[in-house]
């Protein structure tokens, strides 16, 4: 609710991003106390074939858009001195990503659960705990690499939730692929920016930041025509496929 009443202040030109205060420390951050948080190998493997299976992706799903509203926030709030623009974006991300939530979470309870009876894990912020000092690597690794999956990996599950006859699970879905592609592009847009304003070439920058914050240990395979869309070049393309794990 704060996140889309802030983007309707911004529409009516009332909202400031002027700092008021010392940025705190990322580990300040606090997170509701649902869902219990597991390491990554600890969650069940979900078979889409059962309403159980259905409703694990679903949660998994809303505990990424939970965390991406806080990623959107995060990077308002802990990286000043950029153009007003730049806040206009993740501000609009960060509403875009309260709606998705929502939604997930409606569609949750439709079938019987709800966000946070389930267990989930905290990679995406595991990231932005890493990049909390660096505005290029925070762009490369969240919106450009973290997020960036979810154009990749997004179209199978519609295909997979179709298949399997929840048509409304999956056209939830193909809604939030169809928006994500800006957020990637947001991303992609302020990176290659922000390089220009040093001096960097943004190609080389990116792979050397996936290389020192990933061991460049990428994942494939790749959504190559919804990547182009978020502004990802051929080349750029080329070179994670090269690097990738699949």
């Amino acid at each position: 609710m704060l996140s889309r009443h802030a983007a309707q202040l911004a529409k009516q030109s009332v909202l400031s991003f002027d700092r008021q205060s010392t940025v705190k420390s990322i580990d300040q951050v606090s997170f509701p106390g649902k869902p219990v948080l597991v390491a990554p190998k600890a969650l069940p493997r979900r078979r889409l074939g059962t309403l159980n299976g259905r409703i694990a992706l679903l949660h998994a799903v809303a505990h990424i858009e939970c965390y991406a509203i806080y990623l959107a926030w995060d990077i308002i709030y802990r990286f000043d001195n950029q153009p007003q623009q730049f806040y206009l974006d993740w501000l609009s991300v960060a509403a875009d990503e309260a709606r998705h939530f929502a939604m997930i979470k409606q569609r949750l309870q439709d079938l019987g659960s709800d966000y946070g009876q389930l267990p989930a894990h905290q990679g995406l912020w595991d990231v932005a705990v890493d990049t909390a000092d660096n505005l290029l690597a925070r762009l490369a690794l969240v919106p450009r690499y973290m997020e960036a999956r979810g154009l990749d990996a997004t179209p199978g599950m519609v295909e997979r939730l179709t298949m399997h006859g929840d048509l409304e699970s999956a056209a939830l879905l193909q809604q939030i692929v169809d928006e994500e592609v800006a957020h990637v592009g947001f991303g992609s847009k302020w990176f290659d920016t922000i390089c220009q304003q040093r001096g960097l070439d943004s190609e080389a920058t990116y792979f050397n930041l996936l290389q020192r914050y990933l061991n460049g240990d990428v994942r494939g395979p790749f959504n190559h025509s919804l990547r182009k869309l978020a502004g990802f070049s051929d080349d750029e393309i080329k070179r994670l496929t090269k690097l990738s794990v699949c």
